[in-house]
């Protein structure tokens, strides 16, 4: 789901516990951040990322296909397909359903349309900040990598030759990032969630709120106190399985409403361009088409507002670029395949459901289940609809513990941080299912907007280092390689000759890999961010140098540097242009 519009989403169960005349001046001020700013800032990034890296989500579409069907193999920290579904458990959310319904009835069918376009150019935001993710991210001391916006903000802003600003700007970029998420999807979001699935059941079933809040912790304490692995290994069966079921359903709607889905297809395209006026949905006219398309597209994928990378940075995979592949994919499921079966679910139903222009008996959730109703028949559809909501809600509620966990560590927290974070979090999921705490989800979208120009201001900043990335995976491709490496000479950014470097400065568990055609530097993590020994070893043998593939690094080595043999263990290794060439080795050859 979206959280930047879960305030206006959100129904109340019991009195608001805020002023009101607060709440409502911060809800203006987020939506003209949200709407009149933060989209169009959105579209212009994704335009620019999807230029620059000649569309790549449209030419390695079906590499990335293939990389989430092999993504299951786990090396040590969690796996590229565990990775993948706690980013979508995180973007996949109740406003898939209700966002897409209330989009379409202000809209029209032309929303629909928009919500592609924005889908398509999301892609390689995703990509960009999820690749960025993987480049920077650090191993932690319980096996499973860190990284997201925070990491990439203080790391790729601290590069050697930076000057000192600079890198102060990244430390205080990352630090407040990773406060504000922690606030947001910490406490704020899983409350939101847990008050949706709260509502339906009462609405549905007539299920007390107090119930719902008891049942709700109980589930959800196990799974976050176990760790971020149980997480992910819970999250791995249900996204699929929510998603499975849903899109099954849909199907049938859609074969059962087979002569009309043509001409739904042709009023999308119609509404989209202002070609028929009685498309325009309540809000009227083309505009409203395009901003509530737009609005819902860009906050249903969450791309660009640096959640997903932080689930991204987990997975252990040889190139960064795979998992920017996969994560981009995953916007490709919320948006294009999920939306779309919402919207399409409306959009054939009956007109006494929905007829464009007009606004229908029922709102967001439930015009979405008499839609259903209309397809097919039966008292079923009560019972299904709330299993998607509470499944959607669900999914998202274990995601945002994940992302939350590592922007806690980032700002030094420890076990106990953590243990304490999953309490809250517990507390905070029970807590929203009975009380509508609307200042809070209002400040919490206000702390999310403030993220997402963040997280776009560091995807600008750092974009030659995916640039740089990408390219190394198509060369090492188009060369023959089945499954490229990321080898930290084939990924060098060259700045008038100098040696450029990334640091870890005073992040704990921080590896540091230099960047460059004249050398090659490994230096071993220490923990807590302390000082590194600065000796160096001078390599002579060549079975040492760049492997065809690589072994793990002994401690808390940079989990993509690979090309160094499982015997190079030293704290710092220094590999001179004159001993690769010596070895027949050239540097800007990765695949070898």
């Amino acid at each position: 789901m979206s959280a930047m519009t879960a305030a206006s989403a959100a129904h109340v169960l019991l009195p608001a516990l805020s002023g009101t005349e607060l709440t409502q001046s911060l809800t203006s001020f987020e939506e003209f951040v949200s709407g009149r700013i933060l989209i169009w800032l959105l579209l212009a990034v994704g335009l620019y990322l999807t230029i620059r890296t000649r569309g790549v989500q449209v030419r390695l579409f079906g590499r990335a296909v293939h990389l989430v069907a092999r993504s299951r193999h786990q090396r040590g920290s969690l796996s590229s397909f565990q990775a993948f579904v706690i980013g979508l458990g995180g973007r996949v959310g109740t406003g898939n359903i209700a966002g897409v319904a209330l989009a379409v009835t202000l809209g029209g069918p032309g929303a629909l349309f928009w919500m592609w376009i924005v889908a398509l150019l999301g892609m390689a935001t995703s990509f960009a900040e999820s690749t960025l993710a993987q480049v920077f991210k650090i191993r932690a001391p319980d096996g499973i990598f860190r990284g997201g916006p925070a990491y990439y903000m203080q790391r790729g802003l601290g590069l050697r030759g930076a000057r000192g600003g600079t890198a102060r700007l990244g430390r205080g970029m990352g630090v407040v990032f990773a406060a504000m998420l922690v606030f947001s999807y910490g406490l704020i979001f899983p409350m939101v969630q847990s008050n949706t699935i709260a509502l339906t059941l009462n609405e549905g079933h007539r299920v007390p709120v107090a119930t719902t809040a008891v049942a709700l912790m109980a589930i959800t304490a196990p799974i976050l106190l176990a760790g971020m692995r149980v997480v992910a290994r819970v999250t791995e069966w249900l996204v699929p399985l929510m998603a499975g079921v849903y899109l099954a359903v849909v199907l049938v709607v859609i074969v059962v409403s087979a002569p009309r889905v043509p001409g739904v297809f042709a009023d999308i395209l119609a509404g989209a361009l202002g070609l028929k006026a009685g498309l325009a949905g309540t809000a009227g006219g083309l505009f409203a088409a395009f901003l509530n398309g737009t609005k819902r597209g860009l906050f249903s994928n969450e791309a660009g507002q640096g959640s997903s990378p932080n689930g991204a940075a987990t997975a252990d995979v040889a190139h960064p670029v795979t998992q920017g592949l996969i994560q981009a994919l995953g916007v490709f499921i919320d948006t294009i395949v999920i939306c779309t079966a919402t919207g399409l679910t409306v959009l054939l139903a009956g007109p006494e459901v929905y007829t464009p222009g007009v606004e229908p008996r029922w709102a967001e959730t439930t015009l979405v289940q008499h839609a259903l109703a209309d397809a097919l028949p039966g008292g079923w559809v009560v019972w299904f609809m709330s299993f998607v909501v509470f499944t959607f809600a669900y999914s998202s509620v274990l995601g945002y513990s994940a992302f939350a966990e590592i922007n806690a560590t980032y700002l030094g927290g420890g076990r106990r941080t953590g243990v304490v974070l999953r309490l809250a979090m517990t507390a905070a999921t029970g807590l929203g299912a009975v009380v509508a705490l609307e200042l809070a989800w209002v400040m919490a979208d206000i702390a999310l907007a403030l993220m997402t120009v963040l997280n776009l201001i560091a995807l600008l900043w750092l974009s030659r280092w995916v640039l740089a990335a990408l390219r190394d995976y198509d060369a090492q491709r188009a060369g023959g390689a089945s499954e490229p490496v990321f080898v930290a000479p084939g990924n060098a950014l060259q700045q008038d000759g100098r040696l450029i470097e990334v640091r870890s400065d005073e992040i704990g568990f921080g590896a540091q890999t230099a960047h460059g055609t004249d050398r090659l530097l490994v230096e071993k993590a220490v923990p807590g961010g302390g000082h590194h020994d600065r000796v160096e070893h001078r390599m002579s043998e060549s079975r040492q140098v760049l492997p065809h593939r690589v072994g793990q690094l002994g401690g808390g080595e940079h989990p993509d540097l690979r090309g160094i043999g499982d015997d190079v263990l030293q704290q710092r290794v220094h590999l001179e242009t004159d001993e690769l060439d010596r070895h027949g080795v050239h540097t800007g050859h990765t695949a070898r």
